[in-house]
C-alpha cells in the first residue's frame, strides 16, 4: 500500500468510507507508485468479520498507505487508531485527511517512520492490527514477529493480513487463523492472538 511518489502523474484517486460516522465520505489518495488501497469489496468483507470488535478498540495499521482500513475503523467508533507510514508524502496526505475529517490527533495518530523501527520502540498494546505490506519485500514475517516479540498485542487481539497469494510464510503458534479469503492475486486472513 505504499511506495515512492510517481514522477509520471500527480492525479489523485479516492477511497470511500463504507460505514459509521463518515459513511459515504470520499477521501483523496495521492497517486504514488505501488499504493494499493484495499478494495471496497475486500474492506466490506473484513469489517463484516470485525463487526463485533471494532467499537472502542485500539487499532494499528502498520503499512497505512491510503489509510483506508484505519480510517474505516475510526469511522466505526474505534477508540484510537495509529497509522504508520514510511513515505513522507503519503504520511502528509494522511495528515491532510485527518484535518478534512476534523479528527482528534490523539484518536488518529499518524507516524511517519519505518514500521519495524517504530514497532521496536512502541510501548502500547493493540486490540486490532492491520498488516498490508508492500508486495515482494518480505516484510510480513518480520512485522508479525515484531508484534509478538515486543508484546504489542492484547490477549485475543485480532490481526488482519493481506499478502500476495504466492507468499510462503509461517503463522506463529500463538496466532490462530479465524478467517481466510483468497482471490487470484491476494490472500486475506484474520488471525487471533492466543498467548
Amino acid at each position: 500500500m505504499r511506495a515512492k511518489q510517481s514522477a509520471s502523474s500527480k492525479s489523485a484517486g479516492f477511497i470511500r468510507i463504507i460505514s459509521g460516522k463518515w459513511r459515504g465520505r470520499k477521501l483523496p489518495v495521492i497517486n504514488s507508485e505501488g499504493l494499493r488501497p484495499t478494495t471496497d469489496r475486500t474492506k466490506e468483507t473484513l469489517f463484516n468479520w470485525l463487526m463485533q470488535d471494532v467499537a472502542n478498540a485500539t487499532c494499528l495499521d502498520v503499512f497505512a498507505g491510503s489509510g483506508s482500513l484505519g480510517l474505516e475503523a475510526l469511522s466505526r467508533h474505534a477508540r484510537q487508531v495509529t497509522l504508520v507510514e514510511k513515505q513522507k508524502d503519503i504520511a502528509g496526505s494522511l495528515r491532510n485527511i485527518r484535518t478534512l475529517l476534523n479528527a482528534d490527533e490523539q484518536a488518529l495518530q499518524i507516524v511517519n517512520q519505518d514500521a519495524l523501527t517504530w514497532l521496536g520502540t512502541c510501548d502500547r498494546k493493540f486490540d486490532i492490527v492491520f498488516i498490508d505490506p508492500p508486495f515482494k519485500k518480505n516484510l510480513l514475517q518480520p512485522v508479525v514477529e515484531a508484534l509478538l516479540n515486543h508484546n504489542l498485542l492484547q490477549d485475543n487481539a485480532l490481526i488482519y493480513i493481506e499478502h500476495e497469494i504466492e507468499l510462503a510464510w509461517s503463522i506463529p503458534a500463538s496466532l490462530q487463523e479465524i478467517k481466510r479469503k483468497n482471490t487470484r492475486q491476494v490472500s486475506s486472513l484474520l488471525l487471533q492472538y492466543q498467548p
